[in-house]
């Protein structure tokens, strides 16, 4: 008897052998999308740079319109104290007169000051003159407590005027706080 075959796998069960052709393409794909992805890094590093130099330009303008800004603000300020200052040489141009009168050169200087004052409350400068007023810490520096007729931590006594800047406080009034009457 005849021995039997060997059986023998169907030719679609074996892979072919890749053929020479197609490993050629896969190597121009690859270096195809290689030189894409350089060329989207080139056009990412362009919009990188165009974006870091539009904003150091548009830093360059800020601190250029702030200080613009600064300088027109104290331009406004300076404008309406001229007036004070001529107000003042005339003052002691007046003063130096040989006949000059002490009672009619003191009201003018008080009125060069309602003038001062008035220029600065155009501007937003507010004085902070509390007598009577309860103690506040944040409006007011107290540097000593007194006997007074005035309520237990009250302002008793105004050593110096304090000013505030549109609601922010620039400098505080110095003042003598009660301690209440004298026992």
């Amino acid at each position: 008897m005849p021995e039997p075959a060997a059986p023998v796998p169907p030719e679609s069960a074996v892979p072919p052998p890749p053929p020479a052709a197609e490993a050629k393409p896969e190597t121009t794909d690859a270096a195809a999308q290689l030189a894409a992805a350089k060329v989207e890094a080139a056009a990412n590093l362009d919009r990188f740079l165009r974006a870091a130099a539009d904003l150091e330009n548009f830093r360059r303008r800020v601190v250029r319109e702030k200080d613009d800004l600064r300088v027109a603000a104290t331009g406004r300020v300076l404008e309406d104290i001229f007036p004070v200052m001529d107000t003042l040489a005339m003052a002691i141009s007046a003063a130096r007169q040989p006949a000059a009168d002490l009672k009619s050169l003191v009201n003018g200087v008080e009125m060069v000051l309602g003038q001062l004052r008035t220029a600065l409350a155009n501007h937003g400068l507010k004085e902070i003159s509390p007598l009577g007023q309860a103690f506040d810490p944040h409006q007011h520096e107290a540097i000593a407590h007194q006997p007074s007729d005035q309520p237990a931590e009250h302002v008793a006594a105004v050593v110096r005027v304090g000013y505030s800047l549109n609601g922010r406080l620039l400098r505080p009034a110095s003042v003598m706080v009660s301690s209440g009457p004298a026992k």
